[in-house]
């Protein structure tokens, strides 16, 4: 596999792709810089365009909708959100041997950090509660359900198959016997009950940004959808721990069931994606293992 490339059928991308699909589509920013941007992100490939804009293409044929989506809905809910969101700008059409749909974005300032980096953790677990809260009660009508877009919204027994496909795949690597309690304990989770709701649906610390220490942004919508808020929760164990984690449950008031879901969708997230990107995405795959070692960590302490 090509260096840089996150999967074997991807299509490449570089800055002179970009500088050619501008030029033919929006030449008045066709001078500007173009800086490709380094991210463990596996969707889309990001590139700085000047100053103030954003370049973002699907690298893969399965991140092709998240364009339309975020088209159509970021507009709509970024004025209902206490924090910054990507808007978007123009939609870019197929073209220079791209075959697909592509986006201009504004330029989001900030930088992912870990619980380390972070000023406050208890403050930015009430900062994240409360985008959590905000993109929830946004009216629903018309959004995208997770159960008839595969989701992560959706019931967690439909990621069963992949999930122990990847404990098998990382027998002996993890502890295999406390990740399969925790996943199964989420299964056995009693369901969401209530209406559903808008989920950002991909809520790890790849997709938070933050300014001085403190949250500036949540950017990636592109698992964005309607259903059970359960995934949201998946950065308690990416990015918290302890009295900050306490914290965004508190300030969200997860009941039990929530919370063993949110739980099992954090594990079964790192499970997954650690077999994919092994060789392609180390940054990713640290961020992977850290969570696996959080979730477990929690439930032994818990259990």
């Amino acid at each position: 596999m090509a260096a840089g490339k996150m999967h074997a059928d991807e299509v490449e991308t570089d800055a002179a792709l970009v500088r050619r699909l501008l030029a033919a589509q929006f030449p008045q920013w066709s001078e500007l810089p173009i800086t490709p941007v380094r991210s463990a992100g596996t969707d889309n490939a990001i590139f700085r365009l000047g100053d103030d804009l954003a370049v973002r293409l699907p690298r893969i044929h399965w991140a092709v909708g998240q364009v339309h989506k975020e088209h159509q809905w970021l507009p709509r809910l970024a004025p209902f959100l206490p924090r910054a969101v990507p808007v978007p700008v123009v939609m870019g059409a197929p073209a220079a041997g791209y075959p697909w749909h592509w986006s201009v974005y504004r330029w989001l300032p900030g930088a992912n950090t870990t619980l380390e980096g972070i000023a406050d953790p208890c403050q930015a677990a009430l900062d994240l509660a409360q985008f959590i809260t905000a993109l929830q009660r946004i009216d629903t009508t018309g959004g995208p359900l997770a159960a008839d877009h595969n989701l992560r919204g959706g019931p967690l027994a439909t990621r069963d198959t992949a999930t122990r496909e990847a404990l098998a795949a990382l027998q002996g690597m993890i502890d295999g016997a406390a990740a399969t309690a925790v996943w199964e304990a989420a299964l056995q989770a009693p369901p969401w009950h209530r209406a559903p709701v808008w989920f950002h649906g991909d809520l790890l610390v790849g997709n938070l940004l933050f300014e001085r220490g403190r949250l500036s942004a949540v950017i990636d919508f592109g698992g964005l959808g309607v259903g059970d808020p359960a995934c949201d929760l998946m950065l308690a164990w990416s990015l918290f721990a302890g009295e900050s984690r306490d914290v965004l449950r508190a300030a969200l008031a997860v009941d039990d069931a929530t919370w063993t879901r949110g739980r099992g969708h954090a594990l079964s997230q790192a499970l997954i994606f650690i077999p994919y990107y092994v060789d392609t995405n180390p940054v990713g795959v640290g961020n992977a293992r850290r969570l696996i070692d959080a979730v477990l960590a929690d439930y032994r302490a818990n259990s």
